[in-house]
């Protein structure tokens, strides 16, 4: 989008004639709605309509206020001459773009205070964009915080309701639909106990870390904020125990988290302190990489000349691009990086400088709301080894066991929601470089997630640093009072699965119902007033084993806790590290039996007491019913 121009006075505008022409059709909407003040009562979301479809921003009163004129304050550069340009709306950069790093808010004192504002704006193609916003425009910082610090961060709501109206767009017309029967609650009741869910609803949740799912801490089911609530505040303590890493903070009302999320609404957390878990980071440049997807911006365009393969088009019935096999094709989505739009069909990368050989630590997070991503780095096509010292915000290895604080491979595997920080080394000088996401098979029933180029890296002895780095090592970590999990016995063990029914089947379009459902339990969507499927006690080790009977990959998140990776369809795994999200391979009609993972889930830590939820984490299918209700009461005490 384009601003007014100011002149050296700052005393006017100076326009072009488009712009001219911009301000004309502003000035005959207004009167045509002046007109309209003559004979019916006109409401705030007619001006937001037509000032928001010409790009225009809101900056008058809020909407309860009086309006003492027919004509609100709208500006497309500042709200009065000579004062500082305002802000695009979720402004974002253009395909090809180089890459900025967010915004980093660091913790002072061990205090860690903002203010964010969770804000949307339709864009000329009819889609919806979903940002938040620091007090001087910043779009998604990362927050930096240490472990034992207090964060007090002040969201305020503004959102508007616009559903996008982008033609062919699945998002349109969220999976939320079906749980509209759960909005029905005072919008004015106090956020903490409000559970409203709709469009202009929203709340956070601080994805993997172990909080208390309390509201104003970490509690995502029944805390609802409103747009005309004031700033709401959460403020918690992060763990002293966190472990250092990459986590990540969204928001969480069912139902509508899809098209929140795929519009842009997430950014980075980062617990400080990986050095003191592998020393190999120690003093590295470090570089924040979200990768998010968004609707297609190219939906009718064929696919680019210079695939190989030009596969069938197909739809699944979430109205994505299907699964086809081939690698190739349309994505279901298209992806950004840092808000940088790799587009279909062509995927002009983002740019990327770093000096030759130069190592640095690369923290990425899979934002995406239901893409899998399949990372490489190629150097002249060949797939380079990369570092991994962390996955889903904990460092790799077991304690007391150095060798494993570092595992190299050239690929990595990251479902939604799931974070990697790996060490990487530039290229030399003249080598091409590309940051790439490969193909993944999500199943028969999946959406189709190609091949596609992702960040052009280029080898440049001026290469500014990143605005991190990491200190030399300091002193380890100490050793947890716990034993490892992998270690410990499981007081009992339970099953669950994912599967999927379409309401009319007899209609293959009709819509899909979503379930995970605890094995002997009867298959039900989601249902927040409902009592919790399952019921543990603090200081429990369980061991859950999480089927697929579907056709598509699902991945199973949890909220507050992490757990180990024991046994993969069978084969045992032990993986040296924890997860709080894992990939759930597909069923097909040629198995014996239902694909399966195996989890030590870990209820130790006493911040887990209370109800929270477990969930697929393709967010259209959480919204679609895919998730439940676990409560973890206090630990049982003998009478002895």
């Amino acid at each position: 989008m384009h601003r007014f121009d100011w002149n050296a006075s700052g005393a006017g505008v100076r326009l072009s004639p488009w712009r001219r022409a911009g301000v004309s059709a502003l000035l005959l909407a207004v009167l045509a709605l002046g007109v309209a003040h003559l004979t019916k009562k006109v409401s705030a979301p007619d001006w937001d309509e037509v000032c928001t479809s010409l790009g225009l921003r809101h900056v008058g009163a809020p909407d309860d206020a009086p309006r003492r004129s027919l004509l609100p304050t709208w500006s497309a550069a500042g709200s009065a001459a000579g004062a500082a340009p305002l802000p695009v709306p979720c402004d974002r950069p253009g395909p090809g773009s180089t890459l900025a790093e967010p915004k980093d808010l660091r913790s002072i004192g061990g205090v860690l205070q903002l203010d964010l504002s969770l804000r949307n704006a339709r864009q000329s193609d009819g889609s919806v964009r979903y940002c938040y916003v620091t007090p001087d425009g910043a779009q998604s910082p990362t927050l930096r915080v240490h472990p034992g610090d207090l964060v007090i961060l002040r969201l305020k709501n503004e959102l508007q309701p616009l559903t996008s109206g982008k033609p062919g767009t699945p998002s349109a017309q969220p999976a939320a639909a079906m749980h509209e029967m759960h909005a029905g609650n005072d919008a004015n009741a106090d956020p903490c106990g409000s559970g409203t869910m709709s469009g202009v609803s929203t709340n956070l949740h601080f994805h993997g870390m172990t909080m208390p799912p309390l509201c104003h801490q970490d509690e995502a089911v029944r805390t609802s904020i409103q747009p005309g609530d004031p700033r709401f505040e959460y403020r918690f303590r992060v763990p002293s125990n966190e472990p250092p890493g990459l986590y990540w903070y969204h928001p969480h009302i069912h139902g509508f988290s899809a098209p929140e999320v795929m519009g842009g609404a997430s950014g980075a957390i980062v617990v400080e302190g990986i050095e003191r878990a592998s020393a190999v980071t120690a003093g590295l440049p470090e570089r924040v990489l979200v990768i998010r997807d968004q609707d297609l911006l190219n939906p009718d365009a064929p696919p680019s000349k210079s695939e190989p393969v030009v596969p069938k088009m197909a739809i699944e019935r979430d109205g994505d691009a299907a699964n086809n096999g081939t690698g190739f094709g349309k994505p279901a989505k298209d992806l950004s990086v840092n808000f940088v739009p790799v587009p279909y069909p062509d995927y002009p990368p983002a740019r990327l400088e770093m000096r030759p050989g130069e190592r640095q630590l690369w923290r990425v997070l899979n934002a995406s709301a239901i893409t899998y991503l399949n990372l490489a780095l190629i150097f002249n096509h060949n797939a380079q080894q990369l570092g991994i010292v962390a996955i889903d915000g904990v460092p790799i290895g077991r304690p007391g066991d150095p060798a494993s604080a570092i595992v190299w491979r050239d690929r990595i595997g990251l479902p939604p929601g799931s974070r990697v920080e790996f060490v990487v080394t530039g290229p030399p000088a003249g080598v091409p470089a590309l940051l790439v996401t490969r193909t993944v098979d999500t199943g028969q029933g999946g959406e189709n997630d190609p091949n596609r180029a992702l960040v052009s890296v280029v080898a440049s002895a001026s290469a500014a640093e990143p605005v991190s780095s990491l200190p030399p090592a300091g002193p380890p970590l100490p050793a947890s009072k716990l034993p490892w999990l992998g270690d410990v016995t499981p007081v009992r063990v339970r099953k669950l699965y994912f599967s999927e029914k379409l309401t009319d089947p007899n209609d293959p379009n009709s819509a899909t119902e979503f379930y995970i459902t605890v094995d002997g339990q009867t298959p039900t969507v989601f249902d927040p007033h409902a009592g919790p499927e399952i019921v543990v006690h603090q200081g429990d080790v369980e061991d859950w084993i999480i089927e697929n009977r579907s056709t598509e990959l699902h991945a199973f998140h949890i909220h507050q806790i992490h757990f180990e990776l024991v046994d993969w369809s069978g084969m045992a795994v032990n993986e040296p590290f924890l997860r709080d999200t894992v990939n759930v391979p597909y069923y097909s009609d040629r198995m014996l039996s239902y694909p399966s993972v195996r989890l030590r889930m870990d209820f130790r830590d006493p911040n887990t007491i209370g109800t929270f939820v477990f969930h697929c984490h393709l967010l259209e299918h959480e919204d679609g019913g895919m998730m439940g209700l676990i409560r973890v009461d206090p630990p049982v005490i003998a009478a002895n």
